[in-house]
């Protein structure tokens, strides 16, 4: 009797591609081998999927009952990233990479199986003060990532005892599944779900991860965040990343968020703000004292006759990157009186009627 597709995942025969894919994501999670479920129930929901994702399998199957371009995990129409596709006559095409959460496990190079597995990148963000942008900071912070067991250092084997080949895919990490249709042979290659695609098992399981490798927990992460970094710039933590068993780490990107300052902003290397001045010091000149960015007080000068949107420039006193120093802009604005007592208003009268 054929096998109804639809009952295995638990949708309608009118499920849309969504709902398929949900309803195979949440089985396959469940039913997965790795997580203790049962491996015949996980091929079966897998062969489900394989047809019911493609439409053109899915019609004939709906028309005849079956697939005319080979069924089960091997066949065509699964929409995972990694997947190559198929070929007819013997020639082979690996699953790299199955889904989700899941997918870790699944990554045997596609040209051979010779390059290392890798662990996810993963992202995260951090605020910081303008100041502590200007000037850089050391942060830690606290995140929860899969990362390599500290007993075992990721290989899953018990302390003191070794590795041996697995037994299932005698050491290559993958195994071969050949399969015949009235399209011809096709040889199917997927990792090996017992080894995890690294061809050793441990003889003893490591007992605090359970013989997985890694496991997931709060590390600290040390951050140095460099002077002058710009809002929404990253940074990459080489190695940083989620953990996978027999393979290295991926990368952190941390995403900084500038908190805007009151006073200051940044314009490139320059440090720029704003300072309203009188009327009176504007035409006479003056001495201001401003509070630089690292809390330091310097007194500058403000020459006679300055105009509005004037800037009067501090050199060195910005930011510094590769033995580069920028400057501290200081962009002058006259602050008019609202209002004029009788002796200014004369006074300004007087100075009109010599044309100034």
């Amino acid at each position: 009797m054929a096998k109804n597709y639809y009952d295995i995942l638990g949708v309608e025969k009118k499920a849309t591609q969504d709902d398929i894919k949900k309803a195979f994501r949440k089985l396959a999670q469940k039913h997965h081998p790795d997580k203790g479920g049962d491996e015949a129930v996980f091929k079966e929901i897998t062969e489900a999927y394989s047809v019911l994702s493609d439409d053109k399998r899915r019609r004939e199957y709906d028309s005849y009952g079956q697939t005319f371009g080979g069924t089960g995990a091997g066949a065509r129409g699964f929409d995972f990233s990694g997947f190559q596709g198929f070929q007819q006559g013997g020639v082979d095409f690996d699953i790299s990479d199955l889904f989700g959460d899941l997918g870790d496990i699944f990554s045997a190079n596609m040209a051979g199986g010779n390059r290392p597995r890798r662990g996810r990148d993963i992202s995260m963000d951090v605020e910081i003060s303008f100041k502590d942008s200007i000037l850089g900071v050391k942060r830690s912070v606290l995140i929860t990532k899969t990362t390599k067991c500290d007993i075992c250092r990721g290989s899953g084997a018990k302390a003191g005892t070794e590795m041996e080949t697995c037994a299932i895919c005698n050491g290559a990490g993958r195994i071969r599944e050949a399969r015949d249709s009235i399209l011809g042979s096709f040889t199917s290659v997927r990792p090996c779900v017992t080894c995890e695609g690294t061809g050793k098992i441990p003889k003893e399981r490591c007992v605090n991860c359970k013989g997985h490798g890694v496991l997931r927990k709060e590390e600290e992460i040390k951050l140095d965040i460099p002077a002058g970094i710009d809002n929404g710039e990253m940074i990459r933590l080489p190695a940083q990343g989620e953990a996978v068993k027999g393979g290295v780490s991926g990368d952190l990107y941390v995403k900084v968020h500038v908190k805007p300052h009151p006073v200051f902003h940044k314009e490139g290397l320059n440090i720029v703000m704003d300072l309203p001045i009188k009327l009176t010091d504007a035409l006479l000149g003056t001495t201001v004292s401003i509070t630089t960015i690292d809390d330091k007080t310097l007194e500058v000068k403000v020459p006679p006759m300055t105009r509005t949107e004037e800037l009067l420039r501090l050199r060195g006193k910005g930011i510094t990157q590769q033995n580069i120093q920028g400057d501290i802009l200081i962009r002058l604005s006259i602050a008019l009186p609202k209002k004029l007592s009788a002796h200014a208003k004369k006074t300004f009268e007087a100075l009109k009627s010599e044309g100034l």
